[in-house]
């Protein structure tokens, strides 16, 4: 298999990733880029933005990830399509194997993102875009004055209902369990809510359907955790699904400084913020961040990494 050497790779092909290559490409540290295996990462599957600085007109994440591309290819970031398989962080240069080639660097930045988990139910995949979304933030003004539901019962999923409270009709939660898992001040303008009937709970049950029309999501259909004969159909135009992100860190266990699966950064005062355990290995974007995960927040790790990149490579000089 076909080496490939460079002095600075990127991983990921978000706003991270990009970001990092053309800071990186415009300081002449003439980056390689490697996609991963979802080109653009996962907000591609954001159907509009309409929080994106500057940008007022209709914006979708595919549109967006399309310019931020073309960006990075001005500047001449070599991009190719491929997905990292396994690392060497033991030697320097570091040495990584791919699907397609081998790659040798002399700095790293990990931007690979994160996977929102999905309930895994057939009818979750028919109405991704069309009413089924991970992100109340980016989709959530689409349901003004309508009804939705939120599936889920920790932080994410109490401030994702507490969110859609201010401008949806009624908020439904659905958790599968008895209590919620969400920290005290949340649980406290929770109850507040359910108390103006703003937010309505169904704890105990589980989605068994979401249903709809080939266009929209027009309800779901939940279970009972304790009667397995009762059902119960809610009519809804949204689906928001909070039951957990899961970063893309699977291959750097064990080679990298992690917690819960993410990244461990320096956040350092003056520099070196996202500087890794392993020294010129940098990470930007989801795999450092559980709890903003936005693409502009990962679009300034991205600027951020490339910067202590850098810096660390003029020091090797």
């Amino acid at each position: 298999m076909e080496t490939k050497n460079t002095s600075l790779l990127i991983l990921g092909s978000g706003p991270a990733g990009y970001t990092a290559s053309i800071y990186a490409s415009r300081a002449n540290l003439f980056p390689i880029l490697i996609t991963g295996n979802i080109v653009g990462g996962q907000l591609t599957t954001t159907y509009t933005i309409e929080n994106w600085p500057g940008d007022f007109s209709t914006l979708s994440g595919i549109d967006l990830m399309d310019r931020m591309h073309k960006h990075a290819k001005k500047f001449k970031v070599d991009i190719i399509n491929d997905e990292i398989l396994e690392v060497d962080f033991l030697t320097k240069p570091f040495y990584l194997i791919g699907r397609t080639f081998c790659y040798r660097t002399d700095a790293l930045i990990i931007a690979t993102g994160a996977s929102p988990r999905y309930l895994g139910i057939s009818s979750e995949n028919k109405f991704k875009g069309k009413g089924v979304s991970t992100c109340a933030v980016c989709d959530g003004f689409f349901y003004v004055k309508k009804d939705v539901v939120v599936i889920g019962g920790g932080n994410t999923a109490v401030e994702e209902a507490l969110f859609l409270s201010k401008i949806a009709r009624k908020v439904f939660i659905v958790h599968r369990n008895k209590y919620f898992s969400a920290e005290s001040i949340l649980l406290y303008q929770l109850k507040k809510k359910v108390k103006e009937k703003k937010i309505i709970l169904y704890t105990n049950f589980i989605v068994d359907e979401i249903l709809g029309t080939k266009e929209e999501v027009t309800g779901i259909k939940i279970k009972s955790n304790i009667n397995n004969n009762e059902f119960i159909t809610i009519n809804v135009a949204a689906v928001f699904i909070a039951i957990g992100h899961t970063p893309n860190t699977k291959i750097f266990k064990n080679h990298l400084k992690m917690k819960n699966e993410y990244i461990s950064v320096n956040f350092g005062i003056h520099s070196g913020f996202t500087k890794t355990s392993t020294e010129g290995i940098f990470a930007a974007g989801d795999v450092i961040d559980h709890v903003y995960r936005q693409a502009i927040t990962s679009s300034a790790t991205g600027c951020m990494a490339a910067l202590d990149a850098e810096k660390y490579l003029n020091a090797k000089k």
